[in-house]
């Protein structure tokens, strides 16, 4: 417990989503907050991830919604109903960003970047006398129990705060400034953390030379098939592979497989809402002269990258329309290896929950909490990382106050304009 003459002290180790709102909730209750970073700035990856749209969280059924964190759905759980979807979006309108819900029920800021709501959330932090110590490596703890930190200048800076809360993210993106090297700080201290490895990434294929010729194109409504598994979505041909949406959302068992058998098999519909019966005459009419690629674009209503990826899995196109059709439902892909983690979204693995207790402190390690994608979980994009990396991150927080036995401050006040579609 910290003493009564001064506010508690509390040191965050990361300026990522988790650690910008875990700041927040205890600046709000009066908490004396420091957030490290070896950035020169923070929330880089969260500028990234505006790039094409900052997808904060997603409009579907919550009972969906938690479905997506899959194995972590029963240790998420208790952290997203504490503050769900509508309350992310009550959060961001409070910061001056409205958002909205789009057609495929992911949910925006109607400036649909990062930058304006950073901003807004930087000014309001500054306003709560949070402190910021950029470009500062975290090199662990000394003898003394002390967060060590190297300086800009390469020297050691140490503190001891009354808590800490480590929210250094994942390791993909590692030039933003999450690179994994915390592992092995918590390792020292006998803290076991499972591998962190790929996640919402792309595959590596074999292409063929005019396979390559289509790099950059996308595969537009497709869908594909794994496993018992089928995802409606895009794709976009890579150099070496494949990425996207769709890829993405079937990025984990894909992964799984390709590590335990060396490949894995997808199969892409290349017209997901032409029904294999409808095709077969499609493809049974005459062809009057048509080059095969010609007749596939007219007949099937194949794009260019789609023939492609028919001639690549069967250079010799069958010539019985059944078996052509069959072809078009189910182009299969072979799966060599997944993209490099430095060139994922998200990474998988982290601080198994096991080492944490219910307010996401270290078993171990009293007083240090864990938050975002330190943990190990994982889920698909869609506003589904967003969401649990500021839930994890509000949780290690109100973990803290309760240490200190400090009533939580809302985070939110006022109605919510949440309901708004468009």
């Amino acid at each position: 417990m910290p003493s009564k003459s001064s506010p508690p002290e509390a040191a965050i180790v990361g300026g990522g989503p988790a650690g910008l709102v875990a700041a927040e909730v205890l600046a709000r209750a009066g908490v004396a907050v420091t957030v490290y970073d070896r950035m020169p700035s923070v929330g880089r990856k969260l500028l990234m991830a505006g790039r094409g749209g900052l997808n904060l969280t997603h409009s579907e059924e919550f009972e969906r919604f938690l479905s997506r964190y899959a194995e972590a759905q029963p240790q998420l759980r208790p952290l997203i109903e504490a503050f769900r979807p509508e309350d992310l979006r009550a959060w961001c309108e409070g910061l001056g960003q409205e958002t909205f819900v789009g057609s495929s029920g992911r949910v925006f800021p109607k400036a649909f970047k990062a930058s304006p709501l950073l901003r807004a959330w930087l000014q309001r932090l500054e306003a709560l006398n949070v402190r910021f110590a950029l470009r500062h490596r975290w090199q662990g703890w000394d003898e003394d129990g002390a967060l060590v930190f190297t300086d800009a200048a390469g020297e050691p800076v140490r503190t001891q705060p009354d808590a800490t809360i480590l929210a250094l993210g994942g390791a993909s993106w590692p030039r933003l400034g999450s690179d994994g090297t915390w592992a092995d700080l918590l390792a020292q201290r006998g803290i076991p953390v499972r591998p962190l490895r790929p996640a919402n990434m792309g595959f590596t294929l074999p292409w063929s030379p005019f396979m390559r010729r289509h790099e950059g194109e996308p595969l537009k409504r497709i869908a594909l098939a794994f496993e018992g598994t089928t995802v409606r979505g895009e794709a976009i041909v890579t150099a070496d592979g494949i990425e996207g949406g769709a890829v993405y959302a079937l990025s984990g068992p894909l992964r799984d497989a390709v590590e335990q058998r060396g490949s894995a098999t997808v199969h892409v519909d290349l017209r997901p809402d032409v029904s294999h019966e409808i095709l077969v005459p499609k493809l049974a009419a005459p062809r009057k002269g048509q080059s095969a690629s010609t007749f596939l674009r007219k007949a099937a209503g194949l794009s260019p990258v789609g023939i492609g990826l028919l001639r690549e899995a069967s250079p010799a196109l069958p010539s019985e329309p059944e078996a052509l059709a069959r072809l078009i439902k189910a182009v299969p892909l072979t799966l060599a290896s997944t993209q490099s983690l430095d060139r994922a979204i998200s990474s998988a693995g982290g601080v198994p929950f096991g080492e944490l207790d219910a307010h996401l402190m270290l078993r171990r390690m009293p007083g240090v909490f864990v938050a975002g994608e330190m943990l190990d979980w994982e889920a698909p994009t869609g506003g589904y990382l967003l969401q649990a990396t500021f839930a994890t991150g509000i949780a290690a927080a109100r973990g803290v106050l309760a240490s200190f036995r400090i009533p939580d401050a809302a985070l939110t006040s006022g109605p919510s304009s949440a309901t708004r579609q468009t």
